[in-house]
């Protein structure tokens, strides 16, 4: 079999990557969802979520810089994704590393001002520490929203590749569709469960990248292609 079929591919170093940077993004998004539980900052005014970020500022500014590091992890891993050659060779949609991308952006931004607050503006209330709040607020549910959309497109691939992917699918689409509830106060019950969801995937496809799972699915749906169509090319 030919290298057009995928059989001599090498292993991707950018595949390898690409996952490790999806579980790191994982591991920090744990980091920073444990500084804020622990700091108990969700309040129902500003003014009370800015006493309590003062009266456990460290535990705050962790949950910042986790969510922040979260958000660099997600940049590298689409940096990565957007070199393998599965996007290179338009195997899978370039759409995905990129949203991936612009989630981690916004999450960076999310993390910092995070962290602003802990350590600059809390517990005063006014212009400014009212302003961080709002950028911290937006750019976390913006981030959290663009990979919902990322997961979306993603399952369309992984259902055609199939194998282990085909299970990880309807878990992409799904839980990418309640990503999108992150808008909706009244669904504020469901955020951590999907939350966990998001983690959960990470974790998943972090890892069949890093192993190099992903890469031999995406060699055999590729081998398999190029043998169909040399038995109808043969008959």
């Amino acid at each position: 079999m030919n290298e057009a079929n995928g059989e001599t591919r090498q292993p991707d170093g950018a595949a390898r990557m690409a996952g490790m940077a999806l579980i790191a993004a994982a591991l920090m998004t744990a980091v920073a969802v444990a500084g804020r539980v622990a700091a108990d900052a969700d309040q129902p005014t500003l003014a009370e979520s800015l006493a309590a970020i003062a009266n456990s500022w460290q535990l705050y500014a962790v949950g910042g810089a986790g969510r922040f590091l979260s958000g660099v992890a997600l940049m590298a891993a689409a940096w990565a994704l957007l070199r393998t050659w599965i996007i290179r060779e338009k195997r899978a949609s370039a759409v995905v590393p990129i949203l991936l991308g612009v989630s981690g952006a916004v999450t960076l931004v999310s993390g910092g001002c995070a962290a602003a607050l802990a350590v600059v503006f809390a517990p005063d209330v006014g212009g400014a520490s009212e302003a961080v709040n709002f950028a911290r607020w937006f750019a976390g549910k913006l981030g959290f929203a663009a990979a919902g959309i990322a997961l979306i497109i993603a399952a369309r691939y992984q259902w055609t590749v199939g194998g282990q992917l085909r299970i990880v699918a309807p878990f992409s689409a799904l839980a990418g569709v309640a990503m999108q509830f992150i808008w909706v106060d009244s669904a504020t019950v469901l955020h951590p469960i999907v939350g966990t969801a998001f983690f959960i995937w990470l974790l998943a496809v972090g890892a069949m990248l890093a192993t190099g799972r992903t890469e031999r699915l995406f060699i055999r749906l590729l081998a398999a292609a190029g043998g169909e169509g040399g038995a109808r090319r043969d008959g």
